[in-house]
């Protein structure tokens, strides 16, 4: 299958201004050791992985059916039956334009975390063009290595610091772990709605005073009682964080995968 096409919209302009939890802590929310041995990412490489087997839409009634019956478990079993259908094989084309764009002052020093990681394509491109040391979590231990053979094979300089790792977001917090920048795509809308309120405790609590939380809002679907994904507007992550956040940037991506245009907004805010 190959991998979906772009679509170019107008330049961004920078305005003023699950359940997926597990019922125990995985792992610690730490950073584990850079990679030991020289890996430069690929990227023309990662646009050769097929992660689908079935049509979108039949992908999301099989994650539905996994999550009925297995619950957090479900998420790995997806992971284990190939049922990925968040998964586009490369970085998502709004991040990289975000990043590449320059619009914002964004840290290359620090640590990020990408919770949700998945197989860590975004974790990667984050290390590798910001500079960060990067914690990619995920409570799929399928996925996590998946993640980690990524890593392995996409020839990273040593410089680079990422480490894809089993963990639950919600023990950040109380590991007193702090990040100078949080990446969330998709994982808000797979944890159930009645948890949305706890992402914003443990993301006020994870990110440092000046720090930043990157937000690809995705899907931006009609109203829907059925999830995952759960139904999501960009009012809801405002609503969830409350005050303590500055909201930074809020454009629709010039370039988008064809999948996702009219249905996903790039959106940062700034911890005060």
């Amino acid at each position: 299958m190959s991998t979906p096409s772009a679509r170019r919209r107008g330049s961004p302009r920078l305005r003023k201004d699950v359940s997926r939890r597990p019922a125990a802590v995985l792992r610690h929310c730490v950073p584990g050791p850079a990679p030991s041995r020289p890996m430069h990412i690929n990227t023309a490489a990662l646009t050769t992985i097929e992660p689908m087997a079935l049509e979108p839409q039949n992908q999301m009634q099989q994650l539905r059916k996994l999550i009925a019956e297995s619950h957090e478990n479900g998420w790995d079993k997806a992971w284990q039956e190939n049922v990925t259908p968040w998964d586009t094989g490369k970085p998502q084309l709004a991040l990289q334009e975000l990043i590449e764009s320059k619009a914002l002052d964004l840290p290359t020093a620090g640590k990020a975390l990408v919770p949700g990681c998945g197989r860590g394509y975004d974790a990667i491109f984050i290390a590798t063009s910001l500079g960060l040391d990067t914690l990619a979590i995920d409570i799929s231990s399928t996925a996590v290595e998946a993640a980690n053979d990524l890593v392995k094979s996409s020839n990273l300089p040593p410089t680079v610091k990422v480490a894809m790792e089993l963990g639950d977001f919600f023990a950040c917090g109380s590991a007193g772990q702090k990040f100078n920048l949080v990446y969330d795509y998709t994982f808000f809308v797979a944890i159930l709605p009645s948890q949305r309120n706890e992402w914003a405790k443990t993301m006020s609590s994870i990110v440092e005073s000046g720090g930043y939380l990157i937000t690809l809002v995705f899907p931006l679907d009609p109203p829907s009682d059925t999830g995952p994904p759960f139904y999501v507007r960009p009012e809801h992550y405002a609503e969830a964080l409350g005050a303590g956040w500055d909201k930074v940037y809020d454009e629709v991506p010039e370039t988008e995968l064809e999948s996702h245009v009219g249905r996903e907004r790039m959106i940062v805010w700034k911890k005060l």
